[in-house]
C-alpha cells in the first residue's frame, strides 16, 4: 500500500461498516421505536447525535450537502421525542446487532484496535462531527460497537476533510451534488434525495457551466473531470497533513481486513 493512498483506500472500506446504522432494514423501526417517524428524523437525529442536540444549523453546516429545509423539517423536532443520549445508545446498539451477523466479536476485536491506532494519530483541529464521535466513550465490553464507533471516526474524519476543501472551492450543497450526478460519483435521483428543488438544482448547473466544468447538455467536461479527481487526490493530502506516520501505517495495514468485514456484511443485508 503506497503511504499516498492510505487515507482514501481505508475510506472506502470503512464507508460499508457506518452505513449499517442507515441501510439496515431493522433502521426505520428502531427509529419509530425512539418516535423518529420518517427517514429524516432518524437520520439527521442519530448522525448528530454525538454533537448533543444540535441545531438546525450546526447539522446544516456540518453536514454539507442537503437542502436546509429537509434538515429543519427534522430537527430540532426529533429532540422533542428522543434525547441524543438516547438516540446514540440505539444507534450503537443497532450497529452492534446488525454488525454481529457478519463479524465475530472474536474478529471485531483486533479490527477495532486498529481503528483505534488509526484515530489516535489524527488532528481533529476543522472537523466536528469526526470529533464528536471521537468524544464517545468506546464501549470496553463490547468489541462489536467498540469496531463500529471508530469505523464511523474514521468516515467523519474524511467526510469533514472533503468538506472543507468543497468550501474552500466555493461549492455550496446544491453545487457539489450536481458535480457528483453529473461525474457517476452519486445517484441520478440525488436531487430528490437531498431535497434540492428544480430552481435550485439548475442554479447549481448553470454555476456549474460558468466555471466550465458543465457543457450545456449538463454533462463534465474535461476540465470538470480533471477538477473532480483532483479534488479526491487533495482529500487524501488533507487527511493526511493532519495524520502522523504511526496512523498512515495502521490506516494501510487494516485496510484489508476491513474490506473482508464488509464483504461479510453485504452478503448478509444482500442475500443472492
Amino acid at each position: 500500500w503506497a503511504p499516498a493512498r492510505a487515507a482514501r483506500r481505508l475510506w472506502l472500506r470503512v464507508g460499508p461498516i457506518h452505513a449499517v446504522t442507515y441501510l439496515a432494514p431493522e433502521c426505520d423501526e428502531r427509529c419509530r421505536a425512539r418516535g423518529l417517524k420518517g427517514v429524516w428524523r432518524g437520520y439527521f437525529a442519530s448522525r448528530s447525535a454525538p454533537m448533543g442536540a444540535a441545531s438546525p444549523e450546526l447539522v446544516i453546516a456540518t453536514f454539507h450537502g442537503f437542502a436546509p429545509h429537509l434538515v429543519e423539517r427534522a430537527i430540532p423536532d426529533a429532540w422533542s421525542f428522543a434525547a441524543p443520549e438516547a438516540v446514540l445508545a440505539s444507534r450503537l446498539e443497532l450497529a452492534t446487532n446488525v454488525l454481529g451477523h457478519a463479524v465475530t466479536a472474536e474478529q471485531a476485536a483486533p479490527l477495532g484496535d486498529a481503528l483505534q491506532a488509526v484515530v489516535e494519530g489524527l488532528d481533529f483541529a476543522g472537523k466536528p462531527p469526526a470529533a464528536a464521535h471521537d468524544a464517545v466513550p468506546l464501549p470496553s465490553d463490547d468489541p462489536l460497537s467498540r469496531f463500529w464507533l471508530l469505523d464511523a471516526v474514521v468516515r467523519e474524519y474524511r467526510g469533514d476533510c472533503h468538506i472543507s476543501l468543497l468550501v474552500a472551492d466555493g461549492l455550496n450543497g446544491v453545487d457539489a451534488n450536481v458535480l457528483n450526478v453529473a461525474a457517476g460519483r452519486t445517484f441520478p435521483q440525488q436531487q430528490a434525495l437531498r431535497g434540492w428543488s428544480d430552481d435550485e438544482w439548475a442554479a447549481g448547473t448553470a454555476r456549474l457551466r460558468e466555471r466550465g466544468w458543465l457543457d450545456d447538455a449538463g454533462e463534465l467536461t474535461e476540465a470538470g473531470t480533471a477538477y473532480r479527481n483532483e479534488l479526491e487526490d487533495r482529500t487524501d493530502q488533507v487527511c493526511e497533513a493532519w495524520m502522523t506516520d504511526e496512523a498512515i501505517a495502521a490506516a494501510a495495514d487494516v485496510t484489508e481486513d476491513i474490506r473482508a468485514a464488509a464483504r461479510s456484511l453485504r452478503a448478509h443485508l444482500s442475500p443472492a
